[in-house]
């Protein structure tokens, strides 16, 4: 899953990446708003975690800009600024959720995975298609069988991307794009072996390969 942080403060910027990494988030990082946009106008991203007291365009026009272009890329606004003002201009101008300095990280990786589900109109936390479940808090894939399996983070991303689309076909790019952010290597058979191993511990038939197409999961299977 792709992520656009935007943030200022480079301490605070570098923790939040360094957390998103670790829960198996590709995260591009910008500085202020008006990178922002441009970012926004030529990659697909999955969630925006928006500063609002950014340099060269305020947070706040920066969110009016993608609302005005009506791009539905669910947002999160991180903010110092507590006023009650503030948070509701936030909210009405188009934020799925407003979070206040200092948080927990924990608490930012509970709510973006509550932000996604609404935006992909699940109803609960676990995403399936009937055959195969993944939890997003925990990384583990169970199968029908009821046994369960701890993915690495890449195996999470890309079995992610195609349960949140089931019965979508997604190319060898599409799932590139979701598991790789920005200076990352990606190497020519990456897609391919991540999954083989996912096969490898899940079973053959879970992803389906449509040849010369790309790879999807069955549709209520």
């Amino acid at each position: 899953m792709r992520i656009l942080l935007v943030e200022d403060d480079p301490m605070i910027g570098e923790a939040i990446q360094g957390a998103l990494k670790d829960a198996a988030y590709a995260t591009d990082w910008v500085k202020n708003g008006l990178t922002a946009l441009t970012t926004l106008e030529c990659q697909h991203y999955d969630l925006v975690l928006l500063d609002l007291g950014l340099p060269g365009k305020d947070g706040q026009e920066v969110l009016a800009s993608i609302r005005a272009k009506n791009n539905p890329v669910a947002l999160l606004i991180i903010t110092a600024r507590d006023g009650l003002n503030d948070r509701l201009r936030g909210l009405d101008g188009g934020a799925d959720d407003y979070l206040l300095k200092p948080f927990d990280m924990a608490e930012l990786l509970a709510r973006m995975r509550a932000v996604l589900r609404r935006k992909g109109g699940q109803s609960t936390p676990v995403l399936s298609n009937g055959v195969l479940s993944l939890d997003p808090a925990t990384r583990l894939a169970t199968v029908a069988n009821g046994s369960s399996v701890q993915l690495s983070n890449r195996e999470f991303s890309l079995l992610q991307a195609l349960l949140l689309r089931p019965g979508a076909i997604l190319s060898r790019s599409d799932l590139e794009d979701r598991i790789y952010a920005w200076g990352q290597e990606v190497e020519s058979n990456a897609v391919e072996f991540l999954i083989h191993a996912l096969r490898r511990k899940l079973g053959s038939g879970v992803i389906k390969n449509i040849r010369g197409v790309g790879w999807q999961v069955s549709k209520d299977a």
